[in-house]
């Protein structure tokens, strides 16, 4: 069977708890990717409750056949509620601790001011330094700041734009600051020409596979809960999109995430 490796979902009870319709057993989602040839898994943080519950999840549901391994961080959506906490977790220096993200900018929705989300974005890049640790970036509608912060702060080692969605020219800047370019269910949507084509256009050396789960199933699940399963409706369909060899594609994407995390071999 080929082995995929999930390289940022949300486990977390937040997520996976909001409606009654779609409650999970973390233990049987985790069974669920097990069975379709999920090997790793990273549990993503978005602000203080979701990075403990993070860590803790990668501590206690972690196993043999799925390693989970967890980032702490701070959402743009919520860069109002301020990093200390984040920070003092991100310093504790947990075994299962391996990035400071989900962080970075958003646009579209805006739910905190824009110089807020900014000043948080580079704190966070800066902790990342501090640590050595790899950053996980969100970025929407955003792209000329965003390039502005790594500019300024200057781009950590290991970087990562995660659910990447835009084209060829911010793929190629991305990759130029040294950030590897991570891709989600979204490029299987029939409207993603542009994502489809900065794919294309990613040396394999720096390309992951994710769900970020539970958001945006791929198809044929979309409209449905997501989960890390489905990283292999994913990748399947970019190593076709790409015409390489799925079982090298995936061992590819699995070195990767492996070197981006620094996780032990």
């Amino acid at each position: 069977m080929t082995t995929w490796t999930d390289a940022h979902c949300h486990l977390q009870e937040r997520y996976l708890s909001g409606d009654p319709a779609v409650v999970q057993s973390v233990s049987d989602t985790l069974a669920r990717a097990r069975a379709g040839g999920v090997g790793t898994i990273i549990v993503v943080g978005t602000d203080a409750v979701t990075s403990r519950e993070a860590m803790a999840l990668a501590q206690a549901e972690s196993t043999p056949d799925v390693a989970l391994y967890a980032t702490v961080g701070l959402h743009p959506h919520d860069a109002l509620s301020g990093l200390d906490e984040v920070a003092a977790l991100a310093r504790r220096g947990d075994s299962r601790l391996v990035g400071v993200g989900e962080c970075g900018l958003d646009y579209y929705y805006e739910h905190s001011p824009r110089e807020i989300q900014k000043r948080v974005f580079a704190d966070q890049i800066q902790l990342a330094h501090e640590l050595h640790l790899a950053l996980v970036i969100h970025a929407r509608d955003a792209w000329s700041d965003l390039f502005d912060i790594l500019d300024a702060e200057g781009t950590p080692e290991r970087t990562v734009i995660h659910c990447f969605t835009g084209g060829p020219n911010e793929a190629a800047e991305c990759l130029r600051r040294g950030a590897d370019i991570s891709v989600a269910g979204v490029v299987t949507f029939k409207n993603a020409h542009d994502l489809r084509d900065a794919v294309l256009t990613v040396p394999l050396d720096r390309l992951h596979v994710e769900t970020d789960s539970p958001f945006l199933a791929p198809v044929p699940y979309r409209g449905t809960t997501n989960e890390p399963a489905y990283v292999a409706d994913v990748g399947t369909f970019i190593a076709a999109l790409r015409g390489e060899d799925l079982d090298e594609f995936a061992a590819a994407t699995r070195t990767n995430t492996a070197r981006l995390f620094a996780l032990p071999r």
